[in-house]
């Protein structure tokens, strides 16, 4: 049950079994529906969600009530609201809703703080974790400024190969700041080309 989350952390630090084993047991297990809004505007967040297995969106609607999808999380990445919610105790300024039927490995602040003061090495996977996300955004900032509508599709490409099989269009040029219908025209041109 618990070898796909200590595959996806042990990337980033050796453990000992021991360790993993505490690990573990701070987690647990949910399976949430599709369509289920795990985390409303307005919420505090207190989770930290591992998925194990569908894909799940974070987004905000903004002042003219369009949806602006922030982020994907499909198998082996994390998803959250750690900016403000877990950390800043505010209430929550997006939304996280599951795409497909969902599992999780979670655990709250409380029991992540337990962690870190029973097998330490964890807040160095966590910390290297959260650079690595913050390196992501940044990128992604980056080239919202930098590059072309097409360019921008190239990059979600390599970034999330599976989801334009997985979610329907729309969500995509959420993503993508882009509309539906000049998504739709890229994806022309890139399939004639």
């Amino acid at each position: 049950m618990f070898t796909q989350i200590n595959t996806a952390i042990s990337r980033y630090v050796n453990f000992t079994q021991e360790e993993l084993d505490i690990f573990n047991s701070l987690l647990s297990s949910k399976q949430i529906p599709k369509k289920t809004i795990m985390l409303q505007r307005g919420e505090r967040c207190t989770f930290e969600a591992f998925v194990v297995r569908g894909c799940v969106r974070k987004y905000y609607i903004d002042k003219n009530g369009f949806e602006v999808i922030l982020q994907f999380a499909v198998e082996n990445s994390w998803i959250s609201d750690i900016s403000f919610s877990i950390y800043e105790t505010e209430p929550s300024q997006i939304f996280i809703e599951t795409l497909e039927n969902s599992d999780f490995l979670m655990f709250s602040p409380e029991t992540k703080e337990q962690l870190f003061e029973q097998a330490p090495k964890f807040e160095r996977a966590f910390r290297i974790l959260m650079q690595r996300h913050q390196a992501v955004t940044q990128n992604r900032l980056l080239n919202n400024i930098t590059l072309t509508a097409e360019q921008k599709y190239d990059e979600f490409l390599k970034a999330y190969p599976t989801i334009p099989l997985r979610v329907a269009q729309h969500y995509i040029a959420s993503y993508l700041g882009i509309s539906p219908e000049f998504l739709s025209k890229i994806r022309t041109r890139k399939l004639k080309s």
